[in-house]
């Protein structure tokens, strides 16, 4: 397989604006086209299939369609898609594109996997690779399947890094972070968040507190879903309310409502998480007010695999991205630059060195390495 680490940075950079959700895909399960890119050389046909955030949520969604994309017009193949509004459109989106003699259907999202594990059996001939995720049976248990590649993102190391931070740049003393729902791939960003602030009350003998998550008891705030932002902008008006200052939202495009919130006040911050939401959010006056992102490389790995696939070498070998491979790592902090002192940008550098070197471990019952 080509290389999978690339300096993920570079992908918030290259985020492309899409049009906003669709319908349903129809019979055909093609939202996003099946043509071949110009020149098309390739009778390769590459898909994918969104959760039920779709492909503009300025998150992952649209970070594995970014990658879908660059692929599809560096290797002249044929693309299709499937945006999906409701869970309940899973199995049928990817049994639509299955239809569509897809070579290789990635599928977004750790919701997908029990969907992804049955359409994988039932169609070996047909390559799968699930982000976010391993496949799983439909009772939920992870499963191996020869055809399905799991690509994965240790986001708590980043997310640690998000939580010094955050905590070393806050002026209330207080600093949030809630989630859409309560699964892996959104209480591992939290996770690393919340380890990230203790381990800047330890070093610095401080006593920021974190609001909407409890690492030790795995309880804390969720909106319930992916898709209602006003959801989360009651729940980010809640905790600014409160005296936080700085939120970090896991819940796909329902973090525009934490933006929306922190528009509405002097002194509000946000931390974005999957792309570089200063990159990747169209709202150019909420932009000024994003700290950082925890950033996991979709694109790039979407890409790869896909580059792979065409050339008869796929390999259902999980790939788990990381801050040593650069599968995850922090955004600039962009606008906000000056506001983080250049003493705390060098300790988190050490920090981030000291991960890499297994120095610091940072631990999360949700990290790829637990769940597979």
């Amino acid at each position: 397989m080509k290389s999978i680490s690339r300096a993920i940075a570079l992908t918030g950079a290259g985020i492309l604006t899409l049009a906003a959700c669709g319908a349903p895909p129809e019979e055909s399960a093609s939202s996003g086209g099946s043509d071949g890119g110009s020149g098309a050389t390739s009778d390769f046909k590459a898909c994918m299939v969104s959760d039920s955030g779709g492909f503009d949520d300025k998150s992952f969604n649209e970070s594995g369609f970014t990658g879908l994309t660059a692929a599809k017009e560096k290797l002249g193949i044929e693309t299709s898609t499937a945006e999906s509004t409701d869970p309940a459109q899973f199995a049928t989106n990817i049994d639509n594109l299955v239809s569509q003699d897809c070579n290789l259907i990635f599928t977004v999202g750790f919701l997908l996997a029990p969907a992804t594990g049955t359409a994988a059996q039932a169609n070996e001939d047909v390559e799968f690779a699930i982000i976010d995720s391993t496949a799983q049976d439909a009772d939920g248990n992870a499963i191996e399947v020869g055809n399905v590649k799991p690509l994965s993102f240790d986001t708590a190391q980043a997310a640690y890094l998000a939580g010094y931070v955050a905590a070393g740049t806050s002026k209330t003393g207080k600093v949030a972070t809630y989630g859409g729902m309560q699964i892996p791939t959104v209480t591992i960003f939290m996770d690393g968040f919340a380890d990230g602030v203790a381990k800047y009350n330890e070093v610095h003998k401080a006593d920021v507190q974190l609001m909407g998550w409890d690492k030790d008891t795995q309880k804390g705030s969720f909106t319930g879903d992916f898709e209602d932002q006003s959801k989360g902008k009651a729940l980010s008006d809640t905790f600014y309310s409160q005296g936080a200052d700085i939120v970090m939202p896991v819940a796909g495009p329902v973090g525009s409502g934490t933006l929306a919130s922190a528009k509405e006040a002097d002194g509000r911050y946000v931390v974005w998480v999957d792309s570089d939401g200063y990159e990747s959010v169209d709202d150019d006056a909420a932009k000024p007010l994003i700290l950082t992102s925890v950033m996991k490389g979709i694109a790039p790995a979407v890409e790869d695999v896909a580059t792979a696939a065409s050339s008869d070498d796929f390999s259902n070998e999980p790939y788990v991205g990381t801050l040593e491979n650069e599968g995850v790592g922090l955004a600039p902090y962009h606008d906000l630059d000056a506001e983080v002192p250049d003493e705390l940008k060098s300790e988190v550098d050490q920090l981030k060195a000291d991960i890499i070197s297994g120095k610091i471990t940072v631990e999360s019952d949700a990290s790829p390495q637990n769940l597979g």
